[in-house]
């Protein structure tokens, strides 16, 4: 199954394609960078980022497709260029007729890496030891591109598309992935251990308070 990770963004937005095989092994296919001008017009900007994710699609033909979701940050004028890249992506997605799930930074994180507070550093050089790269894939939007898509193999492939929600395995609102059985990699263990000691820890959303008025 071939995997295209898109890490959105209007400056740079990394595009990695990998190919998953048997054994939950990965290997890297082609991963580049889609730049745009800051001095150019927004349309002619997000024209440019367009053009290069349907190059890809066209040239690298993936099976399925994996965003990062984008979350609010203080700079409100890079989230909005970001959430820009994000819509022309799916939109793309939707036209090439490729299913595409999202992932959100901290499930990225966990999966190649163990934590959901993995820095930059680390997610390269996990990146590197599981594609077996000769050095780091840089720059870090290229990285974060990799392991998108190796966050998409290891959650289930294109099956989790298609198939209902294993939400013991694979996790969703209140529930947690299964870290145990003889199907799961090591990263996939460190993966669920992760995300319960962030649980441990409160990182997560609060739950609605239910009114007993």
């Amino acid at each position: 199954m071939r995997i295209l990770g898109v890490d959105p963004g209007l400056t740079r937005c990394g595009l990695g394609t990998i190919d998953a095989e048997a054994g939950r092994r990965v290997s890297l296919v082609d991963v580049r960078v889609a730049r745009s001008a800051p001095d150019l017009p927004p349309d002619q900007r997000l024209l440019i980022i367009a053009d290069e994710i349907e190059k890809v699609i066209s040239e690298m033909k993936p099976d399925v497709m994996a965003l990062e979701r984008v979350f609010a940050q203080d700079n409100v004028r890079s989230v909005m260029g970001t959430a820009q890249v994000a819509g022309i992506v799916l939109l793309s997605a939707a036209r090439a007729g490729i299913p595409i799930e999202m992932h959100t930074p901290s499930e990225v994180k966990a999966a190649v890496s163990g934590s959901g507070r993995a820095d930059k550093k680390q997610v390269q050089a996990m990146v590197q030891r599981i594609l077996r790269l000769d050095k780091p894939p840089k720059p870090a939007d290229a990285a974060d591109s990799l392991a998108i898509a190796i966050c998409q193999a290891w959650r289930g492939g294109i099956a989790s598309l298609t198939a209902q929600p294993d939400r013991s395995q694979h996790g969703g609102a209140g529930s947690l992935p299964r870290a145990e059985g003889s199907d799961l990699t090591p990263a996939q263990k460190m993966w669920a251990q992760a995300e319960r000691m962030s649980r441990r820890h409160g990182a997560v959303a609060p739950q609605e308070k239910v009114s007993t008025q």
